[in-house]
């Protein structure tokens, strides 16, 4: 069994604090991406470098065997409303054992619990039968799956084992519900506002497709395992001016895929909706353009498939042997409510992936995130001792 030293605990904060001191919205990880190289190499990771993206990776091992991949990601959400704060988002202050700031849950205590747990490994003499990598990749914020589909397809590399370290309240996370973007639009015919009758009002047909979109929810697919599908209409837009009829609205759907569910069938749905209610509209997936960091243009199509790893799966089992020999109780599964890299690991690679990292979900993306240092140390020593498991060691 693993266990970090006080020493070891000490510098794992230091090295959390860094990461949540320095602000990495999505687009904006260079400076973190610079201090976690800095981390790896310190740790003894092998090859740490930059893929065209700006996503950091290292390697432990031999290049040989089997291939586990270490994924979490260097972006966090924006702050916020300051009101919604009792202390500096940027502060990373610690009391009684929790540490608070943006990004310190969603993920920068996992990303650095991976790193420590990589170095608990190097300060054992671990020599790794198989390949462990650990990644701190861009964007995942705003595209999830993005980043770890450009570093794989640069590396040539399609690992035999994923885990992701999005936070889990240090239980095994087995899989997620999917989700599409989508875009929506109403036309008519523009007029005066004195006189609405020669015109035709586009926000009044998309009001139609509204409230159809909310009675859709009772129709769609109840997953076995993730429950059922949904689908909000979150941002509508039309008009310009006051006094003229709309000619065009456009709407925005979030919908989420529970297993069985896919992008067609999503799309489809909505074309039947106008249908039945008699309106026309256009329907298209919505692409993602950004640029990183060091200037890569990162595209992709919003589409994110659902995922589950089976409990009797070894990947499953390993992780939960690990979580039992280093937390001493029995571990827990559980299925995120959000989605993550597994999307693409997972959903599109079909690679077994498995979720576990420190920070309960409660906390994601809130005023005063925060997270349990205790937690923290938890997990990196999970991660080294999974390793071995599925790897191999002498």
């Amino acid at each position: 069994m693993f266990s970090l030293s006080d020493q070891d605990r000490e510098s794992l904060t230091s090295f959390l604090r860094d990461l949540v001191r320095t602000p990495s919205p999505s687009g904006h990880e260079g400076a973190v991406a610079e201090r976690l190289m800095v981390e790896m190499r310190t740790a003894g990771l092998q090859e740490v470098h930059t893929d065209k993206a700006g996503s950091v990776v290292g390697r432990l091992g031999t290049g040989q065997g089997p291939v586990l991949l270490y994924d979490g990601h260097m972006d966090h959400v924006g702050p916020g409303n300051p009101s919604s704060w009792q202390r500096d988002p940027f502060g990373a202050v610690v009391e009684e054992g929790v540490l608070y700031g943006r990004g310190a849950c969603d993920m920068k205590g996992g990303l650095a619990a991976l790193v420590h747990g990589a170095k608990l490994l190097v300060q054992a003499g671990v020599h790794l039968q198989g390949t462990l990598y650990v990644a701190g990749v861009i964007q995942e914020e705003t595209c999830e799956g993005l980043a770890v589909r450009l570093l794989l397809e640069e590396l040539g590399l399609k690992p035999d084992y994923v885990l992701v370290a999005e936070p889990s309240d240090l239980r095994v996370a087995r899989g997620q519900r999917g989700r599409l973007e989508m875009r929506l639009a109403t036309r008519g015919r523009s007029a005066h506002g004195s006189a609405p009758e020669r015109g035709d009002n586009a926000i009044y047909k998309m009001a139609r497709l509204a409230l159809g979109v909310e009675q859709l929810n009772s129709s769609l697919k109840e997953g076995d395992v993730l429950g059922r599908g949904n689908i909000t209409m979150n941002v509508v837009s039309g008009g310009n001016d006051l006094n003229v009829i709309p000619d065009l609205c456009t709407a925005y759907l979030d919908r989420r895929l529970t297993l069985g569910e896919d992008e067609a069938q999503a799309v489809r749905e909505i074309a039947v909706l106008a249908a039945r209610v008699g309106v026309q509209a256009e329907v298209e997936v919505m692409g993602y353009q950004a640029d990183s960091y060091n200037g890569y243009s990162c595209r992709a199509r919003q589409v994110f498939p659902a995922w589950v790893t089976a409990p009797d799966h070894p990947l499953t089992q390993a992780t939960l042997a690990a979580a039992e020999t280093v937390l001493g109780r029995r571990a827990e599964t559980t299925l995120w409510g959000f989605s993550t890299d597994g999307a693409h690991t997972a959903g599109v690679l079909g690679i077994p992936t498995i979720g576990f990292g420190p920070g309960e979900e409660r906390f994601c993306h809130v005023g005063d995130e925060q997270i349990r240092l205790a937690d923290v140390f938890a997990a990196a020593e999970v991660y080294a001792e999974l390793a071995t498991r599925l790897l191999g060691a002498g």
